[in-house]
């Protein structure tokens, strides 16, 4: 058991990456599970203010979980100050409630396809703020070519006719700006994660942002139906992904450089696709799909070289 332990497969490096990977898969697997909840809950493809509702109720649903594992393992829940309790609130309204704000609105008036590839963009916003702010986590040769190597590994998955248009909408900045607003408050969160348990900070940011959303979606006319028992099931998946693949990547941040870590998430496109095809029945079977991973794998090891 011992030789297992020192064997070069369970480095500390190699278990952040995998880590880091299996939270991208898990929000990729967010994709599929979001479009079969909208045909389950009967959700209208331009009903807006209850696609907002059925975010909120699955941010709401994950930080109390959250909440309660964190009640479980006794860490301070309550224990906070009233200086902490405003920075996870402007945590959970910036990183949960406005960047899906901005993102739906976004959908809305721009293609799947422009929409996936603008939001691509937080990576390079992560990897460049972290290079201003933080003094160990300069941008390099090696972050500058496996971030263009990890973009178009995410175009190369989208590739078809519309990439061909270029015309800059209101959606497609709604996009970008919901990418930007997720990066900096990311960066954001792990400076709070500092001085809060990782657990606790997620928990209240995923619970008060949930919380927003799922009370501006019904001013806004929203509303949610449950239909069956499948319905129900959907949203309990969603409400485990998000807070399991949330409370990993803050743990992940408070103790990596932003810039080992944030060049996973151009797998979440790549994934979102290829599970979009398998349990959506759409067609996986094609050249694109094998060069977005080759190039977004090799973009993260780009980007992870040591220098010798």
């Amino acid at each position: 058991m011992e030789t297992l332990r020192q064997h070069p497969l369970f480095s500390r490096k190699n278990i952040v990456y995998l880590c880091a990977a299996f939270c991208c898969l898990l929000w990729g697997s967010a994709y599929p599970a979001i479009k079969s909840g909208y045909e389950l809950f009967q959700i209208a493809a331009d009903d807006i203010p209850t696609k907002i509702v059925f975010a909120g109720y699955r941010f709401l649903f994950a930080g109390l979980i959250l909440l309660l594992l964190a009640m479980a393992q006794r860490k301070p829940v309550a224990r906070l100050s009233a200086r902490q309790f405003g920075q996870l609130t402007l945590l959970g309204l910036t990183q949960t409630s406005l960047q899906y704000i901005f993102f739906y609105i976004g959908l809305a008036f721009t293609t799947g396809v422009k929409g996936s590839i603008m939001n691509a963009t937080g990576t390079f916003f992560s990897v460049l703020l972290a290079h201003f702010i933080y003094q160990n986590d300069r941008l390099s040769y090696n972050k500058t070519l496996g971030c263009i190597l990890g973009f178009a590994g995410v175009m190369a998955v989208n590739f078809n006719s519309g990439l061909l248009d270029f015309n800059f909408s209101l959606g497609d900045g709604s996009v970008v700006l919901a990418a930007f607003i997720l990066s900096a408050a990311s960066l954001y969160g792990k400076r709070i994660s500092q001085t809060v348990d990782p657990t606790v900070m997620t928990g209240y940011q995923l619970a008060l942002g949930g919380l927003a959303l799922v009370v501006g979606g019904y001013l806004s006319g929203g509303t949610l139906t449950f239909h069956g028992f499948s319905s129900v099931a959907i949203l309990g998946y969603l409400t485990l992904l998000s807070s399991v693949a949330f409370a990993l990547w803050s743990i992940l941040l408070k103790y990596n450089r932003v810039g080992m870590i944030a060049p996973f998430n151009f797998l979440i496109p790549v994934s979102g696709s290829v599970l979009s095809a398998i349990f959506l029945g759409e067609n996986i079977l094609e050249w694109k799909y094998a060069l977005a991973l080759v190039l977004v794998c090799s973009g993260i090891w780009w980007v992870n070289k040591v220098k010798k």
